[in-house]
């Protein structure tokens, strides 16, 4: 019990945290429009309450008066019920319904606009978060969490604001007419049904709210496995493995319904509990009415009031449970995606850091040392110096580190140890924005977005105009492929590029890159998926590019790399060799047996 009370009063700090990080959304600092749309709201919130609870009123007063218990003389009450009484009842339906859809009208542009801050300040964020981060989490899992948190906002927004506190609005003003119209003991009698009530649903649906979060990882869960299955559909079609992965995903579906069948039996006998407490209060004050209209100080129209206050009151009561169960519900899914928003990035731009200024384009690594942690090294004492326009080539096994000295050079991870230099910047001087404005890249496996060729293309240069397009198209051999699609540059290439080969996809992510046209360039296996007459191609083309440019060529194929400058063979994270083509042939090391093992495997 102590560890319950110890997680509860955890989670109570938790979400009162959370309730501080929303209130901003809803009263923005700065933004006077906003904030008078609330208070407008929570004007026209008061107005349609009142309306509502005098409804009953006209109830009485129209029962007085056809029985002639009232004021009104029976003669009269024929020609007054009917008119006044009714028209007056009208009157107060419409306006409660009408003050309460101007208050809705009036509050919708401040809790839109409230969700479309918070989904771009999550959007940024992840987007600011260091790769490490996202190579850790599940994309479908995250995706869930975001989707869940701002649903959660917008349900917080609307119903703390235009729910729970117009309930408990109107649970007061009832207990004040009970009190002021019929009595203490009446007014007691509601209130211990309206106590009893609330902490029956409190309790009942904190024991729920933990299935519903059990309910939540299923279905996490199952949503990652779906995610995953379609993502690699080649790689499932491969292996036959669709009945594999059909079991699999019946295998989470399976614990997400056994969590949801929980949750659905504990709802019955939530609702049945409510309503039980609901009919005894009604009960206890039908029949203290009832004694009273016997008594005679009571009217046939305040017994009817009496039933149609409790039946007012019961309405939005029997949402509460609904309603506070959606509320913790959406302050955990808040909660989770608040701690997101708190997840600090790994690499940040120092405070001062200028524009990185690239105007010889050398290339310095000083000793670099890198690790994920201390127990595994990934580069160890590395030192490279690419002069402006040179071009360097990192060869070695897999695991060497190569892709890694990229990943430092676009900072997506920052040195351990050492520094490293663009024209005597440090990139950890510089922002990261102006470092990477200045470095393309063409990665060995290309992604490509969901959209069509010409978006891909062009997505290497904002604002880049149709024939720039077409220009870095030529360049990389794929103009005349493009041309021959249907749909030419408006073809859709599928998600992730799937509707296109290994190759082709290649070649627009050459294009991309010729059209970002950075001083600085990254070639990671650029030509690995391209034929043999194509790769001729590409090569002429990068050459060309690569004039007056430096040049980080990562290859496997060392045939792609006997033009560079300096080709430096990595182990280990470690610089073993290192020297042109011909130097390296003469020394008959390492370089030079892989590159006569790949002239016998090529031969064979």
């Amino acid at each position: 019990m102590r560890g319950l009370r110890q997680r509860q009063h955890t989670d109570g700090k938790a979400e009162w945290r959370v309730i501080r990080d929303v209130v901003p959304y809803l009263w923005p600092e700065g933004d006077t429009n906003a904030r008078i749309r609330v208070v407008v709201a929570l004007l026209f919130l008061v107005i349609a309450k009142v309306a509502t609870v005098i409804t009953p009123f006209f109830f009485k007063y129209a029962v007085d008066a056809l029985t002639g218990e009232g004021a009104v003389s029976v003669e009269s009450a024929f020609l007054i019920a009917p008119v006044a009484l009714v028209l007056a009842y009208c009157a107060a339906r419409v306006g409660q319904v009408l003050f309460a859809q101007l208050r809705d009208a009036v509050f919708s542009r401040v809790g839109q606009r409230a969700l479309r801050r918070l989904a771009i300040r999550t959007f940024g964020h992840i987007h600011r978060l260091s790769l490490r981060f996202h190579l850790e989490r599940k994309t479908g899992a995250m995706s869930r969490i975001i989707e869940r948190g701002v649903k959660g906002v917008d349900f917080l927004l609307r119903f703390v604001l235009f729910s729970i506190v117009p309930l408990f609005l109107e649970l007061l003003l009832v207990l004040g007419i009970f009190y002021w119209h019929f009595g203490p003991y009446f007014a007691l009698a509601i209130l211990i049904a309206i106590a009893a009530y609330i902490s029956f649903t409190f309790r009942v649906t904190e024991w729920r709210v933990q299935i519903r979060k059990e309910m939540n990882e299923q279905d996490q869960d199952a949503n990652q496995k779906a995610i995953d299955a379609l993502l690699n559909y080649e790689t499932v079609k491969y292996f036959s493995a669709e009945n594999r992965e059909t079991e699999r995903y019946d295998g989470a579906m399976a614990q997400y319904e056994n969590a949801a069948v929980k949750t659905q039996t504990t709802l019955a006998m939530l609702n049945f509990g409510q309503s039980l407490i609901l009919s005894l209060g009604l009960a206890a004050v039908m029949v203290m009415s009832g004694r009273a209209v016997v008594a005679g100080t009571q009217t046939v129209g305040d017994f009817v009031m009496v039933n149609a206050l409790m039946m007012q009151v019961a309405m939005p009561l029997n949402f509460l449970g609904t309603v506070y169960r959606e509320i913790r519900q959406s302050l955990i899914d808040m909660g989770e995606m608040f701690t997101l928003l708190d997840t600090p990035p790994e690499v940040v731009d120092r405070e001062g850091a200028g524009d990185l200024v690239v105007s010889k384009g050398r290339v310095q690594f000083e000793d670099v040392a890198f690790h994920y942690g201390p127990e595994r090294p990934i580069l160890r004492d590395l030192s490279i110096d690419a002069k402006g326009g040179s071009t360097i080539a990192l060869v070695g096994h897999s695991g060497a580190g190569k892709s890694t000295i990229a990943r430092l050079l676009f900072r997506f991870y920052d040195v351990t140890t050492g520094r490293l230099l663009i024209d005597g910047q440090d990139v950890r001087d510089v922002t990261q924005e102006s470092l990477r404005r200045h470095i393309g890249v063409v990665p060995q496996d290309t992604v490509l977005f969901n959209d069509t060729i010409r978006y891909n293309i062009a997505y290497g240069k904002a604002g880049a105009t149709d024939e720039e397009v077409v220009a870095a198209a030529k360049m990389a051999a794929i103009h005349e492929f493009i041309l021959a699609l249907p749909e030419g540059y408006e073809t859709a290439v599928g998600e992730r590029g799937l509707k296109l080969s290994g190759g082709e996809k290649q070649r627009v992510a050459i294009a991309r890159t010729i059209l970002k046209n950075p001083p600085i360039l990254i070639l990671d296996e650029a030509t690995s998926a391209l034929d043999s007459a194509t790769e001729h191609e590409i090569q002429d083309s990068l050459r060309h590019l690569s004039e007056n440019r430096t040049v980080f060529t990562i290859a496997h194929r060392l045939s792609t790399v006997i033009d560079a400058d300096e080709i430096i063979v990595l182990d280990k994270g470690a610089v073993i060799e290192r020297g042109t083509h011909a130097a390296l042939l003469a020394q008959g090391g390492i370089y030079s047996d892989m590159w006569a093992r790949q002239e016998s495997s090529e031969a064979a």
